[in-house]
């Protein structure tokens, strides 16, 4: 009789507000009679154990497991799938590193209501089970080792973007966390999509957020007020601002893109130490498009602005967002792109890679 063998999956990092989302995957060794080793005694729910206590026990799982794996989902791609695709997209990248091992299983159980890898050949595989983290070994290891991966990861993201307090609290939503954000801005790891991310991140995500703002810019749109607004008391017209002007033509150049078949990752990405208008991916690329808008081309093409010291924070900016969102670096190749906007009528004159 074949022993049987659990592939336990669990995630983490569902809730927080920045950083990726991680799914463990585990195979623990059993004994010829079916039992599970000793050591695998302290095993359980990650959150039940001290920080020590789960580094010790991952650096014995890691060690005497058949098989682990990690699935990464980066805050970006989260933006762009949403949660319930994420979680889908860890499950399979995690499971697909303990395949690599060549250890086999006989059922796979997931922590929770929700099969992951529900519509893939090894759905048949699954069961489902509430506290499964708590109540089978083999997911209690795949909820440490996820944990503890991830929290290392945010620690070190202390030291790159400082300020933010990732190494107390690696991303979630705690007040200090809020406060921070509200003083610095939102980082490249933190996902745009979620609602205090969103309004952290400026006035685009504010109207987003706000209905009186989502019908005031709505007439500002129709009317034409992007290029000149009447202010409420109907004294002349104001200009449209720097912004606005800049705001407009990354909606032409975003708009054209998604024409072309690119995926719109980011615009107007904006953190203390950078600055990207648009970060979009198509086929195994991934481009950082900077765009410059000129109301008249009487002194030369928008493009003639992009010299080497412009090159050189466009390549900074690119290599920053990428070093800390490993799952897109390991995906797609990053190319520099360049958008070229004029007029009045913010016509598009060009979009050029530039290496």
């Amino acid at each position: 009789m074949i022993p049987k063998a659990i592939l336990g999956l669990d995630e983490v990092g569902r809730g927080p507000w920045a950083g990726p989302l991680v799914i463990g995957a585990c195979i623990l060794p059993r004994e010829a009679s079916g039992e599970l080793p000793a050591w695998t005694a302290d095993l359980t729910d990650s959150k039940k154990l001290t920080e020590k206590k789960r580094t010790a026990l991952a650096e014995a799982i890691l060690d005497k497991a058949p098989a682990t794996g990690l699935g990464w989902v980066s805050s970006r791609e989260i933006d762009s799938l949403g949660l319930a695709e994420s979680l889908k997209l860890a499950a399979r990248r995690a499971v697909s590193e303990v395949k690599l091992k060549n250890a086999p299983f006989t059922e796979i159980i997931i922590d929770g209501t929700v099969n992951f890898l529900a519509g893939t050949p090894l759905e048949r595989y699954v069961t489902t089970l509430k506290k499964a983290d708590l109540l089978i070994k083999e997911v209690s290891a795949a909820s440490i080792i996820a944990k503890v991966a991830r929290d290392a990861y945010m620690t070190s993201l202390a030291t790159v973007y400082p300020g933010y307090g990732f190494e107390r609290h690696v991303g979630y939503g705690t007040a200090a966390h809020r406060a921070a954000l509200a003083q610095l801005g939102p980082c490249p790891e933190h996902r745009f999509s979620f609602g205090p991310v969103a309004v952290a991140s400026g006035e685009v995500c504010r109207v987003a957020e706000d209905p009186e703002l989502r019908r005031g810019r709505a007439r500002d749109t129709r009317d034409g007020g992007l290029a000149r607004r009447a202010s409420a008391n109907g004294k002349r017209p104001q200009r449209a601002t720097t912004v606005e002007l800049g705001h407009k033509a990354e909606s032409i150049v975003a708009n054209y893109l998604a024409h072309q078949g690119h995926t719109i990752l980011a615009r107007n990405h904006k953190t203390p130490f950078y600055e990207i208008d648009i970060i979009s991916t198509k086929a195994d690329k991934i481009y950082f498009t900077e765009v410059k808008y000129r109301k008249s081309q009487s002194r030369g093409t928008s493009l003639e602005m992009i010299d080497r010291k412009k090159l050189q924070q466009m390549t900074f900016a690119a290599e920053a967002f990428l070093k800390y969102s490993p799952a897109l670096k390991a995906a797609y190749s990053p190319l520099l792109a360049a958008a070229s906007v004029s007029g009045a009528d913010f016509h598009l004159d060009a979009w050029l890679v530039l290496r």
